[in-house]
């Protein structure tokens, strides 16, 4: 019998997950189809009840029910528990596991240029939910220094507070973290700031940069935000978002099927998307 992913959101006519998504599962042979669901957040747990009376294979959470699902679950993996938040759900013998991909995507999309984090000081822009995935995922992975820098200084006090994981970690003012950007070896912009369309606004200035600094930004509509481009006249390596969404969905699809996939054909398929 065909298998069934899916993905919840509300709206979702913009995801991308389900046309890349259906192109590996098909590059794989695997009899399955991956649909996008639209699910207001008054009829979350009546979708959840109905998927899994269905016996749905797995399936991804975007907003608005990152956090909202969770309730509903039959269990939770550790990290995603301590993140508050599970963007991918698996079917383990008619249990619906949540498990959080988004933290582990954004680091494996690093891996190119940094394969130890170990010396590097990080900084981490923003102090919402993305952040929260990237800065609690990167904290296992013990680097130099984790600091944090948000518009309200308290929220990023907070979060480093929160993190189960030890580092070595500050909460800055974005004034501060202007002031000392030259310390870092990657900056990590988890904002929506300079999303189309407001496509000129960045989160600081990039003034001290250090120029070898890998300088990412989460966002990927435009596929270089001003951010990114200011880091770029900078000398820095710059990565857009299109590494973390591809990545995530990667691991949630290796989650399902055991399979890692070919992440080169699932970017060029975002890729296209787009810009299209």
């Amino acid at each position: 019998m065909k298998k069934l992913f899916a993905v919840l959101g509300y709206p979702i006519g913009h995801s991308m997950s389900p046309i890349m998504l259906n192109d590996v599962l098909s590059y794989y042979e695997i009899d399955a189809h991956y649909h996008p669901f639209k699910v207001s957040p008054e009829e979350l747990e009546t979708a959840f009840r109905g998927l899994k009376a269905i016996g749905i294979s797995g399936f991804n959470v975007t907003i608005p029910h990152k956090s909202a699902i969770i309730p509903f679950l039959d269990g939770i993996d550790d990290l995603a528990l301590s993140i508050g938040a599970v963007n991918t759900v698996v079917n383990d013998n008619g249990k619906l596991i949540g498990y959080n991909t988004d933290g582990y995507g954004f680091i494996k999309g690093l891996e190119p240029y940094i394969s130890s984090f170990s010396d590097k000081k990080v900084l981490v822009i923003g102090a919402g939910g993305a952040a929260r995935a990237i800065y609690f995922t990167m904290a296992k992975m013990k680097p130099l220094a984790l600091d944090i820098t948000n518009r309200t200084v308290i929220k990023a006090k907070e979060l480093i507070e929160a993190c189960p994981f030890e580092s070595n970690s500050k909460a800055l003012s974005l004034d501060e973290a202007e002031v000392q950007l030259n310390e870092y070896d990657v900056v990590i912009q988890t904002t929506m700031i300079g999303m189309y369309p407001n496509i000129s606004e960045t989160p600081i200035s990039l003034k001290n940069l250090n120029t070898h600094a890998l300088v990412c930004d989460i966002v990927y509509n435009p596929l270089e935000t001003q951010f990114l481009k200011d880091a770029r006249q900078k000398g820095a390596t710059v990565q857009n978002g299109v590494e973390m969404f591809v990545y995530q969905g990667a691991l949630a699809f290796e989650k399902w099927t055991g399979i890692f996939p070919d992440v080169k054909r699932m970017r060029e398929n975002v890729l296209r998307q787009l810009e299209a």
